[in-house]
């Protein structure tokens, strides 16, 4: 009986000699090949490939499922914000060494969770504290930088994001989690930071109450309960680790942005 070659060894294979090669066997009589691996079919699958031999076409049911599953409660980012929000430390630890299925990519989440929060804020135009500062020049650094933070919070919150998981990568060397992994968190946590400022904001809008500033407490006291539950919660020692990594990295990014602003002006 012939048998047929994962995909797996068929690589494994082809890397070692460098010759470039389809499965060394020969298919059964009217069998398909994976368009991908060249794996042969088995079922509704290809072997080891996991390529459906199939495609769904794409219609108004096609479209209907995939904005379900993007919104659904066991994956996607309905899925991702209810994790975040009970358990967000023992959820990014899953997503780094188990499973990085169901939670949404952490970029594209920072991405996301900081539109949604642009858009919200132009259209009720709550008052953040830098969205509608002007500065005296108009060609100031100041206004520059302002500006771009304005167009490109997203991009803002994984610069952020790199300044504190320096600091945290200082403080929590003894554990085994890389700078990347550590970014990871950050990335989730300040999206998850930009969804609880979107949600004060736009009720001081609709009530007329100062609520964005305590909404900045309660994203304040999230990003510590959150990095602190990622390194074993049980001690209180690295939720202070955890304020302070928060507070060392702030204190970077300001300073760097301050230099920024200094050599636009020189320059300028």
């Amino acid at each position: 009986m012939e048998r047929h070659v994962s995909c797996k060894s068929q690589i494994m294979s082809e890397r070692t000699k460098g010759i470039p090669k389809r499965t060394t066997e020969k298919l059964d009589k009217g069998q398909m090949e994976c368009p991908n691996s060249d794996c042969p079919m088995k079922g509704e699958y290809f072997f080891n490939g996991g390529q459906p031999t199939q495609l769904t076409k794409i219609n108004g049911k096609y479209i209907i499922k995939e904005i379900g599953s993007v919104l659904s409660f066991k994956k996607g980012i309905l899925f991702t914000i209810k994790e975040l929000l009970i358990r967000p430390g023992q959820s990014v630890q899953i997503f780094i060494t188990k499973d990085r299925r169901r939670l949404v990519k952490p970029v594209i989440f920072v991405i996301f969770c900081s539109f949604l929060y642009t858009i919200l804020q132009k259209l009720l135009q709550f008052d953040d504290g830098y969205s509608n500062y002007t500065p005296d020049a108009e060609t100031s650094a100041t206004k520059i930088i302002i500006d771009w933070i304005q167009r490109n919070a997203g991009y803002a919150n994984i610069l952020m994001a790199i300044f504190v998981a320096f600091w945290i990568k200082v403080l929590f060397r003894k554990y085994a989690y890389n700078f990347f992994e550590i970014l990871v968190l950050l990335l989730f946590v300040f999206g998850m930071v930009m969804l609880i400022s979107s949600l004060f904001g736009v009720m001081e809008a609709l009530t007329g109450l100062r609520l964005f500033s305590i909404g900045g407490l309660v994203s304040s006291i999230y990003t510590l309960w959150a990095i602190g539950q990622f390194y074993d919660g049980r001690k209180i020692v690295n939720y202070l680790k955890g304020l302070l990594s928060y507070i060392l990295g702030l204190l970077s990014a300001i300073i760097t942005a301050v230099l920024l602003r200094m050599l636009i002006d020189l320059m300028t």
